[in-house]
């Protein structure tokens, strides 16, 4: 049985975009869903048994109309191939009011063929082309679900999260205490385990985080953990594996250097529960590349410009949404030409920002009693004080006589 782990979709982020001059869509959705069509040409063509989705499938609790015929749309291509989609509720898809409609609730209204929407804590019969599969489902949960204004009148916010947090793990253990031991099962959540590395999704969170540790789902009755919510994937545990498949494409410069992709598993419906897992691998998709080029100008240098436009070209910004991080003394701030700074960019996607850090030039203090100097020797003091190498300080005070010299001779 192969099942294939993903999450966090996102589909609705356009940030460092522009519009595409053939669809009319943001060139980041477009971003979004090419790498989307990855997964879903994957699992047709290697012929998965079921794609795990667990949640996020959005950017907003509101999506566009847009934003879910592209969704919809793919989700439909697995169904129609005759592979099972399960899809967890997030945090993203729940709506600010608890009797609206979720945003992926029409695929059960509709009772689209091959598709089950977890939006309950509760254990889910999944049939697949290897037999069928337990999925033990906790999707986002709202704290108005658990606790009501009674439970938590007179409850600080942690004392909140902690009792959800304890409710939640009483129902995981109890749904995995009545798992059928000679059926593979699953755990599918979208939640925050304690032991995560996270990223960029805590400035997307749209709600309050609550935490479970990692014992409260990783339990001995799954063959897997499925997680969703964090975007970075990562793998927490292995008896059984309790993973993080993380975003199919970077949200912004806090993913720079994490892989994007999304997790294959194999069981063996006819080995025993603790022996089913056979092989488990990440799967990366071709996400868009972010490229900080990060630069420090010598104060002594004659051509600001030429240094970053040689630091912006050992970099790889073909195609890439880019930021350049200038950090430059005040005095050489001004010869920094932003024109050709942003023509060394031509080749990328998308520029962020460029960013001059101008630091502040020492003062140059008079030594004592100088209380006037000659205009040679306050250019010595002066070029003394920015720490230039002996021999140019020398061959400067040459040009400078020179100078001088003409001034006078005029």
């Amino acid at each position: 049985m192969r099942i294939l782990h993903f999450s966090d979709v996102h589909v609705g982020v356009e940030t460092y975009g522009r519009t595409d001059p053939e669809t009319g869509l943001s060139t980041r959705l477009l971003d979004f869903l090419k790498t989307f069509d990855e997964l879903v040409d994957f699992a047709i063509e290697e012929q998965v048994d079921l794609a795990l989705f667990c949640g996020d499938a959005y950017k907003s609790r509101d999506p566009s109309q847009t934003h879910q015929r592209e969704f919809a749309r793919r989700i439909a291509r697995l169904s129609f191939a005759g592979v099972p989609v399960f899809l967890l509720l997030g945090n993203h898809d729940m709506p600010h009011v608890t009797s609206r409609a979720t945003a992926i609730e029409i695929f059960r209204t509709l009772d689209v063929r091959n598709v089950y929407v977890g939006d309950t804590l509760r254990t889910y019969s999944v049939p697949t082309r290897s037999g069928p599969i337990q999925i033990v489902a906790l999707p986002w949960v709202r704290r108005s679900d658990f606790l009501t204004r009674e439970d938590t009148r007179s409850m600080s916010p942690p004392d909140v999260n902690e009792a959800i947090q304890r409710r939640l793990a009483d129902g995981i253990a109890a749904r995995a205490a009545a798992l059928d031991p000679g059926v593979p099962a699953v755990f599918a959540g979208h939640v925050s385990v304690a032991q995560a590395k996270t990223g960029s999704e805590q400035a997307m969170i749209l709600g309050h985080d609550h935490v479970l540790l990692k014992s409260d789902v990783a339990l001995p009755q799954f063959d897997y953990v499925a997680l969703g919510h964090v975007h970075r994937h990562q793998r927490l545990g292995d008896a059984p594996p309790v993973v993080y498949s993380g975003s199919l494409e970077r949200v912004d410069f806090g993913e720079e250097n994490d892989e994007k992709g999304f997790c294959v598993i194999e069981l063996d419906p006819a080995e025993q529960l603790g022996r089913r897992l056979k092989s488990l691998r990440f799967q990366l998709v071709d996400a868009r590349r972010f490229t900080t080029v990060s630069v420090s100008v010598p104060k002594d240098d004659l051509d600001p410009t030429a240094t970053v436009v040689r630091a912006i070209r050992a970099c790889r910004v073909q195609d890439a949404i880019v930021r350049v991080l200038i950090e430059v003394s005040s005095e050489l701030a001004s010869h920094v030409r932003d024109n050709d700074v942003r023509a060394a960019l031509d080749g990328a996607h998308y520029v962020a920002t460029i960013s001059k850090d101008v630091t502040a030039d020492s003062t140059t203090r008079l030594p004592p009693g100088s209380a006037v100097l000659k205009p040679r020797d306050a250019l010595k003091l002066y070029l003394e004080g920015r720490s230039l190498p002996t021999g140019r300080i020398e061959r400067l005070l040459r040009h400078a006589d020179k100078l001088m010299e003409d001034v006078s001779l005029e």
